[in-house]
C-alpha cells in the first residue's frame, strides 16, 4: 500500500544491487517509514505471536522479533516472491521464530487457519510500495524508466496494468482514474487511452505516461508532480485489489486477535487512511489507540520524501 501516485514508501538507504534482468542479487539495506513508531504501538512482548502481513523486505519483522525475544514468532505474509526470497535471507538468523507465506495480505486468516493457529497478539500492515518494486523498470509501477505495463504484487495473478489499459471500457478505466486516483480529468485521460489503444496496443509505461501527458492541457498539469501519477497510483490500486483487500482484513480483524491483541496500519492515500480509521471507529470490540494519525518527522521525511503521506493508526482488541 502510497499512496499519493509517486509517493511509495519506504526508507531507501541504499539502492538493491541489480543484474540485467532487474532482479535483485543481495538484500538491500532496508528501513520502513514509522519502523519506531509502528513496533511501539504494536508493542511486541517475549512469547507472542505476531502478524507481519506485509513483509516485503522484512524491516519490521527484524524489529519485531527483536523486540519480543528469546520467544515470540512472527508470521510474515508476503505476495512478492521476489521480496519474500530476500527477506527469509535476511532473517534467517531467528531460525524458527520467523516463518512466511507467499500469500497476499488478504489471505491472513486462511494461512493462519492453515497452520492450526486462531488467535494472534498483533497485526501489522504497511501498505506502501517498497523500492524494491517501485525503483525496478521491469514491474512497471513507474513511469520515471519505461518498463513493461505490469503493476502486478503477485505475478501469479491477472489482470495487469495492461490488460486494465488496453481491454477495459472507457467508462471503466474513468472509474478508476476517477475513484482511485481522485484524477479530474479521468475521462479526458479515458478517452485518449481508448483512441490510441485503437492504433497499436499500449503496452509500457513511458507510452502511457505520453498519453497522458497529452491528454491534459498543459494549463491543467500540476505543479508539484507529474501528470501522470494519480493515473499510476489508480492503476497499481485497481490492479492488486488494494481497497478491497485492506477492506477485507479490516472485517476479519476481531477474528484474529487475541483479547489485548493489537493491530497497526500503516497508509500512503487518503482513501485507505479513512477507510481504516472509520473500520476502526465503528467496530465496538476495537478501541483505537491513535485519536490521530502518527506521521513521520520532518528529518524522516527529508531523508526520504516519499514518507511524506504516511499515516499510523493502532488500536487494540477489548478484552
Amino acid at each position: 500500500m502510497t499512496h499519493a501516485g509517486n509517493n511509495f514508501s519506504k526508507k531507501k538507504p541504499r539502492s538493491p544491487t541489480a543484474n540485467s534482468s532487474g532482479s535483485e542479487t543481495s538484500p538491500p539495506i532496508h528501513t520502513p517509514v514509522l519502523l519506531d513508531e509502528a513496533v511501539h504501538l504494536l508493542a511486541p512482548v517475549d512469547g507472542g505471536i505476531y502478524v507481519d502481513g506485509t513483509l516485503g523486505l522484512g524491516g519490521h519483522t527484524e524489529k519485531i522479533l527483536q523486540s519480543c525475544t528469546p520467544s515470540g514468532r512472527v508470521i510474515g505474509f508476503e505476495w512478492d516472491d521476489n521480496a519474500l526470497e530476500l527477506a527469509t535471507k535476511r532473517l534467517t538468523p531467528f531460525g524458527r521464530r520467523y516463518s512466511a507465506q507467499h500469500r497476499s495480505y488478504s489471505e491472513i486468516m486462511d494461512g493462519l487457519n492453515e497452520m492450526g493457529i486462531h488467535r494472534v497478539d498483533g497485526l501489522l500492515l504497511d501498505l506502501g510500495v517498497s523500492s524494491l518494486q517501485f525503483d525496478n523498470a521491469t514491474r512497471g509501477f513507474s513511469f520515471q524508466a519505461d518498463g513493461p505495463l505490469d503493476m502486478r504484487m503477485d505475478r501469479r495473478r491477472h489482470p495487469s496494468a495492461e490488460e486494465i489499459i488496453n481491454n477495459f471500457s472507457k467508462d471503466d478505466l474513468a472509474d478508476i482514474f476517477y475513484y482511485f486516483g481522485e484524477e479530474r480529468q479521468a475521462r479526458r485521460i479515458a478517452s485518449h487511452i481508448v483512441a490510441e489503444r485503437g492504433k497499436e496496443r499500449i503496452k509500457t509505461t513511458s507510452h502511457l505516461a505520453h498519453i497522458i501527458a497529452g491528454a491534459i492541457p498543459r494549463k491543467f498539469h500540476p505543479r508539484k508532480i507529474h501528470v501522470a501519477t494519480k493515473v499510476f497510483q489508480a492503476l497499481r490500486i485497481a490492479v492488486n485489489k488494494e481497497l478491497d483487500n485492506l477492506t477485507t482484513v479490516l472485517n476479519f480483524i476481531t477474528e484474529i486477535l487475541k483479547p489485548g491483541g493489537r493491530i497497526c496500519i500503516i497508509t500512503f492515500h487518503s482513501l485507505e487512511d479513512r477507510l481504516v480509521k472509520w473500520k476502526f471507529k465503528d467496530n465496538p470490540l476495537l478501541h483505537v489507540l491513535t485519536k490521530k494519525p502518527v506521521t513521520p518527522s520532518n528529518e524522516e521525511i527529508k531523508m526520504n520524501p516519499r514518507a511524506r503521506s504516511a499515516k499510523l493508526r493502532a488500536a487494540f482488541m477489548k478484552g
